[in-house]
C-alpha cells in the first residue's frame, strides 16, 4: 500500500509550539482528519481535503484514516497537545488491531506534540520536577469506579497528579469528587494549578490551595494539577508565585 497515516500533535494552541516535524507532516498531507476545533487550527490550502467530525467518534475517524491511506492517500490525523496522551494515536492503533489485516502494511507514524500538562507546568515553574502521573476524569471510556481506584492509589503514593478532562456538561461533579479524594491524602494548603487554554488568547492560570480549589470552576479546556506533599510555592513580590516539586525525596 502506498498511502500513509501520520498522527500529529498540534500542541496546546500557540503555533510556536508546533514542532517542525509536525508542520512538515501537515504540509505533506492530502487528507486532514480530526475533531472540529483541531482541524480548524490547520491553515487551509487548495490540495488539502478536510474531514472534521465530533469528539465522540474517535474510532470512526481512525478507521476513515486507515481506509483513505489504504486507497493510496497521505493522511494526517490531528489532536491537540500530544496525540499519544488521551488522544488519537491510541484510537488509530485500536482500529488497526481490529481492522483489515492489510492495513498493517501501511506506513503509520506518530509526531509528538506538547501536551497540556507540560505546557501548564512550564508556565508556573517546575511542578513535575518529581514523580508524577496523568489521569483523565472522563468516564466515557472507563467506569468512574476505575477512575476513583486509580486516584486513591496515586494520591496515596504522593505523586503530583495532572487531571485531564476535569469537567463537562454531562459530569459537572467529578472534579470536586476527585479533589475530595485528594483531600483525604493531602494537606489543605497543597498547591493546585488550574491552567485553562494554555497557549491560546484566552489562557488563564490560577494557583490555589487544595481547600480553595474544591470550589473552583473549570471546564474541558482546563488542566488541573494537584501537587504532592513536597510541592512548594516560591512567593514573588508583585508576581505569581513559582511552583516546583523537588527531585529529591527524603530517605
Amino acid at each position: 500500500m502506498s498511502g500513509s497515516v501520520t498522527v500529529i500533535g498540534l500542541g496546546p494552541g500557540d503555533p510556536r509550539y508546533l514542532t517542525p516535524a509536525a508542520s512538515a507532516a501537515l504540509d505533506a498531507a492530502q487528507d486532514l482528519i480530526g475533531y472540529f476545533p483541531y482541524v480548524a487550527r490547520v491553515p487551509e490550502r487548495p490540495d488539502l481535503v478536510r474531514h472534521a467530525s465530533d469528539n465522540r467518534v474517535e474510532i470512526d475517524r481512525a478507521r476513515h484514516a486507515l481506509e483513505l491511506a489504504a486507497a493510496g492517500r497521505r493522511v494526517a490525523v490531528v489532536s491537540g497537545g500530544d496525540p499519544g496522551v488521551f488522544a488519537m494515536a491510541a484510537a488509530v492503533f485500536e482500529a488497526l488491531e481490529a481492522g483489515d489485516p492489510a492495513w498493517r502494511t501501511l506506513a503509520i507514524t506518530v509526531e509528538p506534540g506538547i501536551t497540556a500538562m507540560l505546557a501548564a507546568a512550564a508556565r508556573v515553574g517546575a511542578p513535575l520536577g518529581g514523580d508524577f502521573c496523568a489521569i483523565s476524569l472522563s468516564d466515557n471510556l472507563k467506569p468512574w469506579e476505575v477512575i476513583t481506584a486509580r486516584l486513591n492509589a496515586v494520591f496515596a503514593a504522593d505523586l503530583v497528579v495532572a487531571l485531564y478532562n476535569p469537567i463537562s456538561r454531562a459530569r459537572p461533579w467529578q472534579l470536586g469528587a476527585a479533589l475530595g479524594l485528594a483531600a483525604e491524602h493531602r494537606a489543605p494548603d497543597t498547591p493546585v494549578i488550574l491552567a485553562r487554554a494554555v497557549g491560546r488568547p484566552d489562557e488563564a492560570i490560577r494557583i490555589l490551595s487544595l481547600a480553595e480549589a474544591r470550589d473552583a470552576s473549570a471546564d474541558m479546556a482546563t488542566l488541573v494539577m494537584v501537587g504532592a506533599s513536597a510541592t512548594r510555592l516560591i512567593p514573588r513580590d508583585g508576581g505569581t508565585p513559582f511552583v516546583y516539586t523537588p527531585r529529591s525525596v527524603a530517605r
